[in-house]
Parts: structure tokens; sequence; C-alpha cells
């Protein structure tokens, strides 16, 4: 008698930015994965210069991977982001005024220029995993299902392999005891048959290319990942997400918006309602 395969609607999702919000504060996890808006039904989400800013270099480099590569660059990736722009101009960007607005926009558009100047890795062959969002399930026994988006997979004809490439928008560097990599390492493992030779961040605010990182070993990088994301699941049933500071700068702007301090502007591709502070 085959054993029943586990429902994926009642199983706990877990991605990149789920588990670094719920590390970084239970109650900002709360108010990004799992509260939603009692008038749309949507959940919410909090749009900031930099937020804006990286969503639309993430957009118009990602969106390169999907074209042959004689064409990539064939049409100005500028023209795409200025196209881009306009979807987050003003308002709906968090700007709090024109000045603002302009300081972000040309540094996007260094961004978007430094990777013309500099194509590298645009410039070969990349893997596409097929699914619009990848996923697999890090343990059927207990219900919890691993996801996510890769910005970037170029593949390495040498070896069959693939090589994981995350873009930086911002300015600080991703911290070494960050699950980033190994999230994507997992993800990447169990969402295409190629093996992965090689992982880098590309700081593009500031770096010609991507910068190599330490692959993490795929056994550490499970249990790592299965341990927060356990204690995820634990609280959903618990419906227990404290703050420990009631209120801290990550977890108060989400409060301050659903208490009438913000505005709606707006509703993302994912049906998100999309807030800005007053």
């Amino acid at each position: 008698m085959s054993e029943t395969a586990p429902d994926k609607y009642k199983a706990t999702w877990v991605s990149h930015s789920s588990i670094s919000d719920f590390l970084t504060c239970p109650k900002l996890y709360y108010y990004r994965a799992i509260y939603r808006n009692p008038t749309t039904g949507h959940k919410i989400t909090i749009m900031s210069p930099p937020l804006a800013l990286g969503g639309v270099v993430h957009d118009v480099v990602e969106s390169l991977s999907i074209l042959p590569v004689e064409e990539r660059l064939a049409v100005s990736p500028l023209k795409k982001y200025d196209t881009a722009w306009k979807n987050i101009s003003g308002e709906k960007g968090g700007f709090k005024d024109q000045d603002e607005e302009g300081k972000y926009y040309n540094r996007g558009k260094e961004m978007i220029q430094r990777v013309i100047d500099n194509p590298g890795p645009i410039n070969k062959k990349a893997v596409k995993i097929k699914e619009e969002l990848p996923h697999y399930w890090l343990s059927k026994e207990d219900g919890i299902i691993l996801c996510g988006k890769i910005d970037w997979l170029e593949y390495i004809p040498k070896k069959d392999a693939v090589h994981i490439i995350d873009f930086k928008t911002g300015r600080g560097e991703e911290s070494a005891d960050s699950l980033q990599l190994p999230i994507y390492l997992l993800l990447v493992k169990n969402t295409q048959r190629r093996q992965v030779a090689k992982a880098s961040y590309w700081y593009l605010d500031r770096d010609v290319k991507p910068k190599k990182q330490t692959l993490p070993d795929e056994d550490e990088s499970f249990q790592k990942v299965y341990t927060v994301a356990k204690r995820m699941k634990l609280a959903r049933s618990l419906e227990r997400f404290k703050c420990k500071s009631d209120g801290c700068r990550w977890c108060g702007p989400y409060e301050r918006a659903i208490s009438g301090h913000g505005k709606k502007v707006g509703e993302s591709v994912y049906k998100q309602d999309i807030y800005v502070l007053h």
C-alpha cells in the first residue's frame, strides 16, 4: 500500500528572507509572513528607498538570464531600468522628495552601467530552474518546504555544473554567519540536476565582478537550516512571535503601519499591500 504524499498546502514554507526575518525578530516574521490586512486579506510589506532600488536593479539584471547570450546586451539594460523605475517613482518607492529619489536613481543607474561595462557571467550561458518558485521538501516528516529564487546560475560546461551568483545592491557585506549560501546550496542541489561548482556574491555598488565565496558543507547546511525551520514551525503552532524589546527597529515600522501611521501606495506582483510610513 503506497504512502500518502504530504500536503504541500499545509506545510510550513521557509525561505532565506523568512528565516532571516525570524532570526532578526520573530514578530517581524509574523508581520511579513503571516499577518494579513483585515480589509484586503493580503500580506503587507513596507516600501523604503533601499528596497525599491534593490528590487528594480535585481529585476533588470535577472531578466537578462532568460535571453540568448547574444541578445542580453543588444538593447541597453539602462532602457529597461528607466522603464522599471517608473513603477517605484515618487511615493511608491518611499522617497521623501525628488532629491532623495534622484540619488537612489543614480546609484542604480551606476550599478546597471557597471554590469554593461563588465558583463562577466552575463555573457555566458545560464541555467534557469523551471519552477517559478523553486522549492523542495526539507522534511516531509515535519511538513517543512524550503523555497526561494536564485538570482543567477552560470553554467560551467567543462564540469556540467553551475555557479551560484547572488547580486547585492546594498553597501554592506553579507555577514559571515548568514544562512544565505547554505539555503541556496540546498535549493540548487535539490531543484535541478547539476552539481554546484562555486558560489559568489556580486556587490554591484562597487565591484566589477562577482566575489567568490567558500561553498558551505551540504550536511552542515541542512542541519543549520532545518534547526531554524523547526523553531519557525513551532512558533507558528504556538502562535508565539515575541519581540525581545517590545517594538524593535525591525517590527516597529509594521506596527506603526498597521495602527494607521502608514499609507497604502500599491500592490506587489505577489499580492502584497505596499505601505509607506508617514
